[in-house]
């Protein structure tokens, strides 16, 4: 599967240079769908962007800008002895940081929201709209690098701060795209597992299931004990405890819920391993809720604790910090990046959670029926499958694109809040309750998948 993506997307990205190119690639490229290829390309697009983010905050990238002959810094200085050349250096500083992030980030999103409102009302792709959507590829990425490169000319200003605000709103809304998306994926692993296992009845299926579902409550088990080791230290971390303690007892409900013989009847593949992903997911917001609390004596201090043979050793005094990756940082990353490819190639089933969730708004409708044009080469090009209406809401995937970019500005920056320097962060206590108030919408989201059918007993979901 991964060598034919690869293959589309690559004969995509030759199409943008000629036709020559074009033919020559989608006649050695394994039939693929235009409503999945493109959006693998846009999914490559903001992939680039985020490789290119990290970059700008490398820790010796800014020493290294110094001693380039146009940039500002001493070591350039003592190098150019040329009055002229003097007189046309530039300050560097501002393409690396976190303001750099935030600048490329500003680009990246106007650029999805405006095809976002480009695309609005297309049903098929008849639309002469449809062209800008599956194709001009070599335009598209001129007019982003263009508008990243006219986003370092915005003055400094309140920018930081106030896109920050906009960062923290787009990253939350994401948030919760990524639950409907996390949630979808849990019921359909669990009902494609518990189908194999009523079609083969091989233990094999269900060993599979049981073991999956335990390693899952075993990790959450083990990060619950994690979290009262190494964030409630002392007693001054009582909110630390409480969402600990709340989120631990929320659930332990929702997998009560979950096999629940009502619940059953409704939904006869509904069980613990939903519940398990669920668990482990929340488990995880609540670290990275944790991770951005001001309180610094709240925190471990990993370096320290190295240092000490193991020992926790929080210290008191105001929090500041420098763009850096940590593990909150990276696991958040994976999990975006995992999000994003699974909604760019998820076919949409008709199951009750896809409904329930509207997840079939955000995924590729299932068009299994169509078929490629045997005159082109069956089998050997990317052909269109939208003739008839479109696979997904081309407006809306744009807006998911937006905000999934604004998440990684976020993710990056560690959701941080920067201070009036523009050169170093603080911690952010909205981000807390940002990542808190979305743990609880996931539990409360699946928790509705569950009792939904029983509530509206009068409405079919399949």
């Amino acid at each position: 599967m991964g060598a034919v993506l690869g293959v589309c997307t690559a004969a995509q990205l030759a199409c943008c240079c000629g036709s020559a190119a074009c033919s020559l690639c989608c006649a050695a490229c394994p039939s693929c769908k235009n409503s999945t290829s493109s959006r693998i390309m846009y999914a490559v697009m903001m992939l680039l962007g985020t490789i290119v983010a990290c970059i700008m905050l490398s820790p010796g990238l800014q020493s290294a800008l110094e001693k380039v002959p146009f940039c500002e810094g001493e070591g350039a200085q003592s190098s150019i002895t040329d009055p002229v050349a003097k007189s046309v250096q530039l300050d560097c500083s501002g393409i690396v940081g976190y303001l750099a992030v935030y600048r490329l980030c500003f680009a990246m999103s106007l650029f999805f929201f405006v095809m976002a409102l480009l695309m609005v009302g297309v049903k098929t792709s008849k639309d002469p709209r449809a062209a800008i959507q599956n194709g001009f590829w070599g335009i598209k990425y001129l007019v982003l690098i263009g508008a990243i490169i006219g986003a370092f000319f915005i003055p400094h200003g309140n920018f930081g701060q106030v896109w920050m605000y906009f960062g923290m709103i787009g990253g939350f809304l994401f948030i919760l795209i990524q639950l409907v998306l996390i949630i979808d994926f849990a019921h359909s692993w669990a009902e494609a597992w518990v189908d194999k296992y009523e079609e083969t009845e091989s233990k094999g299926w269900y060993c599979a299931l049981l073991s999956f579902t335990f390693f899952n409550y075993a990790l959450a088990i083990t990060a619950v004990v994690l979290f009262y080791v190494f964030y409630t230290t002392t007693e001054s971390c009582g909110l630390h405890k409480f969402f600990i303690s709340f989120n631990l007892i929320l659930c332990v409900l929702v997998s009560i819920l979950s096999i629940l013989p009502k619940v059953q009847d409704s939904q006869p593949r509904s069980g613990l391993l939903q519940a398990s992903v669920i668990t482990l997911y929340t488990m995880y917001l609540t670290w990275s809720a944790m991770t951005n609390a001001p309180q610094k004596n709240c925190k471990p201090d990993w370096d320290a604790i190295i240092d000490n043979g193991g020992k926790v050793t929080p210290t008191d005094g105001p929090v500041t910090h420098e763009p850096a990756f940590d593990g909150e940082s990276i696991a958040s990353l994976i999990i975006w990046f995992c999000c994003v490819l699974y909604s760019s190639m998820r076919t949409a089933s008709n199951s009750q959670a896809s409904k329930l969730t509207m997840s079939d708004k955000v995924l590729l409708k299932d068009d299994s029926s169509a078929s490629g044009d045997p005159e082109a080469g069956d089998g050997h090009h990317v052909w269109d499958n939208e003739e008839d209406s479109v696979a997904y809401s081309w407006s809306f995937f744009h807006i998911m694109f937006g905000l999934a970019t604004l998440y990684v500005m976020m993710t990056l920056t560690n959701w941080f809040t920067p201070n009036s320097d523009l050169t170093t962060l603080s911690s952010n206590v909205a981000a807390v309750w940002v990542k808190i108030v979305s743990s609880w919408i996931c539990l409360a989201l699946y928790c509705w998948t569950l009792v939904a059918p029983i509530i509206l007993s009068n409405r079919t979901f399949d």
